[in-house]
């Protein structure tokens, strides 16, 4: 029962899709009209205002953080739940039809949480990838590919349980999961890279 109720917890907390409070809040265009009709910052983006861009992308990934900080008080495995829970509620908010945005902010905040050197792993990755190809979206999956084959590694060479590394890759196989139309854009070479998007374009990179 405390296992579902700190599951339960993230879960809500995550399902909170600030990307259409704040624009809606700001009076701006419905994001779920416009561009990739996805809740994350990348759309956000597409309504002209890179401040709500910006908090959108920090609240996403927060959730997650606070998610696991709040359950570290009853144990790790609390944490890995709530965490999960977090990212569960980002991609598939029960008020919004089950369709969230696709992961990669409120991963990043649950790694900051629960793994720090997997969040910076996955930071420098993204910015790597971005930086050689300018695909956005290249760049989140390759991260999100890598940092658990690492997280299983490091807790195979510690002896560790390997727990993190299961959460991890769950969440990894569900950003993958959410970016497969993106994926069919890189294969078909029609991807957009990151400073082609224009407002209200349907091209979409990762939107967290």
């Amino acid at each position: 029962m405390a296992d579902l109720l700190v599951l339960a917890f993230g879960y809500f907390l995550g399902a909170i899709p600030f990307g259409l409070v704040l624009t809606r809040l700001a009076g701006t265009a419905d994001i779920r009209s416009i561009g990739s009709k996805n809740i994350g910052a990348t759309n956000v983006l597409r309504t002209g205002r890179k401040d709500l861009a910006i908090a959108t992308l920090l609240l996403d990934a927060l959730k997650g953080t606070f998610a696991v900080w709040f359950a570290a008080r009853w144990g790790d495995d609390a944490t890995l739940l709530a965490g999960l829970g977090a990212f569960l509620g980002h991609l598939f908010p029960v008020w919004l039809k089950f369709q969230g945005g696709k992961g990669v902010a409120t991963f990043l905040g649950v790694l900051l949480a629960l793994w720090w050197p997997g969040f910076l792993l996955f930071a420098a990755l993204w910015l790597g990838v971005a930086y050689a190809t300018r695909y956005s979206s290249l760049a989140a999956l390759v991260g999100a590919g890598v940092t658990p084959l690492v997280s299983f590694a490091v807790e195979r060479y510690q002896g560790g349980s390997g727990a993190l590394s299961l959460v991890l890759i769950l969440m990894a196989a569900m950003l993958i999961f959410k970016h497969k139309a993106n994926i069919a854009r890189l294969r078909a070479g029609t991807e957009s890279r990151i400073g082609q998007d224009k407002a209200g374009q349907d091209k979409a990179g990762p939107a967290a």
